[in-house]
C-alpha cells in the first residue's frame, strides 16, 4: 500500500482525524513491519481558534515551545510526547505551518507483527493496541520517533492508504483524558472512532 502523501495531512485536523480511520500505521521494528489499521483518533486545535486541550495552545498561548515546535511545522511529521511520567503518545502534525494542529492516534486494530507486539505488551490480543499509550508500546514508539517525516521514503514509521470507512460507521464524542481543561473544549466532539470495532479504547 502507498504511503499517504503530505497533501493528505495538510488539511484541518478534524478532516484528517476522520479520514485516518481505516488507514494503516506501520513501524519498522528490528527490520520487521509492525502495525495495524487506525480505528480511533482525536483532533487538536484544527483552526486558528483557541483549543485549550491542545499543547500548542495552552502551554504558551499559541506560541511554539521546545516541546511543541514540531506541531507548528509542516504537516506529515510525527509529534511524540511523554505523559504521566510513563507513557508515549503518537500524534501527526496536520494543517498549515505556523499553527498548532495535530491528530492523536488513539487505537489500532493489529494487523502485522503481532508476535512483536505481544513481546512488548504481554497482554491479551484485544489489549495490545486499544489505547494511545498501548499502541506506542506495542510499536516501540518513543522520543526517537518525534519529528520524523512520515512522508519520507526512508522514515522508520509511516501511514499507508487503506480502507475508506463509510460515514455511517464513524462515531464522534468528546476527547478523553483532558483533565481540568475548561469548557467548551472539554466537551467538543473531536474524537472519532469506528463503530463496533473491538479495539477502540475504553
Amino acid at each position: 500500500m502507498k504511503r499517504l502523501p503530505r497533501s493528505f495531512y495538510g488539511r484541518p485536523a478534524r478532516l484528517v482525524a476522520k479520514d485516518l480511520l481505516g488507514k494503516r500505521l506501520v513501524s519498522m521494528v528490528d527490520g520487521r513491519r509492525v502495525g495495524g489499521d487506525i480505528v480511533e483518533t482525536e483532533a487538536y486545535c484544527d483552526t486558528e481558534e483557541r483549543d485549550l486541550a491542545c499543547h500548542g495552545d495552552r502551554a504558551n498561548e499559541g506560541r511554539p515551545t521546545l516541546r511543541t515546535a514540531v506541531m507548528f511545522g509542516p504537516p506529515g511529521f510525527s509529534y511524540v510526547y511523554f505523559t504521566y511520567g510513563m507513557h508515549w503518545m503518537f500524534n501527526i502534525v496536520t494543517g498549515d505551518p505556523g499553527y498548532a494542529n495535530a491528530v492523536l492516534i488513539r487505537a489500532l486494530e493489529p494487523m502485522e507483527g503481532l508476535e512483536t507486539m505481544r513481546a512488548f505488551r504481554a497482554r491479551p490480543d484485544l489489549e495490545l493496541t486499544n489505547g494511545p499509550a498501548k499502541l506506542a508500546q506495542a510499536l516501540t514508539i518513543d522520543q526517537a520517533h518525534n519529528g520524523l517525516d512520515l512522508c519520507e521514503p526512508e522514515s522508520s514509521i509511516w501511514i499507508e492508504d487503506g480502507l475508506v470507512i463509510e460515514e455511517d460507521k464513524i462515531r464522534t464524542g468528546p476527547r478523553i483524558g483532558l483533565g481540568k481543561t475548561p469548557e467548551p473544549w472539554l466537551s467538543i466532539p473531536w474524537r472519532y472512532w469506528i463503530d463496533g470495532n473491538p479495539y477502540v479504547s475504553r
